[in-house]
C-alpha cells in the first residue's frame, strides 16, 4: 500500500512538473518579444539621435566595434568549440551566441563603469544593424546543420532590434515629452518582460542546466566571457577610457534573444536552446564584475589627474 502511494505521489509530481514545463515553455516565445522590444525601445527612448550618431564619426572606436563584434567574437567561438570535447548542439549555441553583440542591459553597466551614454548608444545601434545585416549571412556560415532561409532569420531582428530602437530615437528626438511619457511605461514591461524570461527558461530548461553539468558548456560560456572582454579592451586601448569601458562592456554583453531568433524559426535542439540561455547568468555575471572593476580604474585615474 505505501509503495502504490508513494507511486501515486511521484506521479502526480511529475504531472504538476510537466504542466509547469509547459507553461513555461508557452511564455518564452512572447517574453523573448516583449524582453526584445521593451528593452530596445527603452533604450531607444532615453537616446538623442544627434548624440548616437556622433560618436559614429569617431573611426577609432568604430573600428574597434566592428572588429570585436564581428570579427573578434565569431573566431573565439569557432576556435572554443574546436577545442573544447563539447556536444555539437552546445558548440551551435555558442557560435549563434557569438552572432548577438550587446545585451539590452549594456547601458546600466556602462553607467557603472562610468562609461560615455552616447558611445553606447552608438555601440547599441551599430549592433543592432550589424546583427540584422550579418547574422542571416554568418548563421548558415557558422553553423551548417541549422537551415533556414536568410529572410526568416533578417525579419525577427529587422522587427524586434532596429524597429523598437529606432522608433524610440526619433520619437525622443522629435518629441521629448512623449518619449518621457512612454519611456514611464515601456521600462517597467521591459522589466517585467525579462523576469518572466528568465524563470520562463529556468522553468523549462532546469534539467537541461543541470544535464550541461561536466559537459564543458559552461566552461565554454566562462572563457567566451572571459576572452570577449580581454579581446574587447585590447582592442579599444587606444581609446580614451570612458569609451574604452563601452567596447569592452559591449564586447561581453550578449543578446538573448537574438540568438534566439534564429531558433525561433527552426526546431533546435533543446541543449542548443539551453546553452544560448547559459549565457545570460555567465554574461551578466562577467559584466558586472567587469563594470566594477572599470569603474574603480576609471575612478582611480581621475583621482590621479586631480592631484
Amino acid at each position: 500500500m505505501t509503495t502504490i502511494k508513494a507511486r501515486i505521489g511521484l506521479s502526480r509530481q511529475r504531472s504538476a512538473m510537466e504542466g509547469i514545463q509547459g507553461l513555461a515553455e508557452f511564455a518564452i516565445r512572447p517574453a523573448v518579444i516583449l524582453f526584445m522590444v521593451g528593452n530596445l525601445l527603452a533604450i531607444g527612448l532615453e537616446t538623442d539621435g544627434r548624440a548616437a550618431l556622433a560618436p559614429l564619426r569617431d573611426a577609432r572606436f568604430l573600428v574597434a566595434v566592428m572588429l570585436v563584434d564581428w570579427l573578434f567574437a565569431p573566431v573565439l567561438a569557432i576556435v572554443l568549440v574546436r577545442v573544447l570535447p563539447m556536444a555539437e548542439p552546445y558548440a551551435v549555441g555558442l557560435l549563434l551566441v557569438s552572432l548577438a553583440p550587446a545585451a539590452p542591459f549594456l547601458p546600466l553597466m556602462v553607467r557603472r563603469a562610468g562609461g560615455d551614454p552616447s558611445y553606447t548608444a552608438a555601440f547599441m545601434l551599430v549592433a543592432a544593424v550589424g546583427t540584422v545585416l550579418l547574422m542571416p549571412l554568418g548563421v548558415p556560415l557558422v553553423v551548417p546543420g541549422l537551415s533556414v532561409e536568410t529572410w526568416a532569420i533578417a525579419r525577427p531582428l529587422l522587427v524586434l532590434l532596429v524597429l523598437p530602437m529606432g522608433a524610440g530615437i526619433a520619437l525622443r528626438t522629435l518629441h521629448p515629452p512623449a518619449a518621457d511619457t512612454v519611456l514611464g511605461v515601456a521600462r517597467p514591461v521591459a522589466g517585467a518582460a525579462t523576469v518572466v524570461l528568465l524563470v520562463a527558461i529556468a522553468l523549462r530548461h532546469a534539467q537541461g542546466f543541470a544535464d550541461a553539468v561536466g559537459s564543458f558548456a559552461i566552461a565554454g560560456q566562462i572563457l567566451y566571457a572571459i576572452g570577449l572582454m580581454a579581446g574587447g579592451y585590447l582592442l579599444a586601448i587606444r581609446l580614451p577610457p570612458e569609451r574604452r569601458s563601452v567596447v569592452c562592456l559591449g564586447a561581453c554583453t550578449r543578446n538573448l534573444g537574438a540568438a534566439l531568433a534564429p531558433l525561433l524559426v527552426a526546431d533546435p535542439d533543446p541543449r542548443t536552446t539551453v546553452m544560448v540561455a547559459l549565457g545570460v547568468p555567465v554574461t551578466l555575471a562577467a559584466t558586472w564584475l567587469a563594470s566594477r572593476w572599470l569603474g574603480r580604474s576609471r575612478g582611480g585615474a581621475l583621482s590621479k589627474e586631480a592631484r
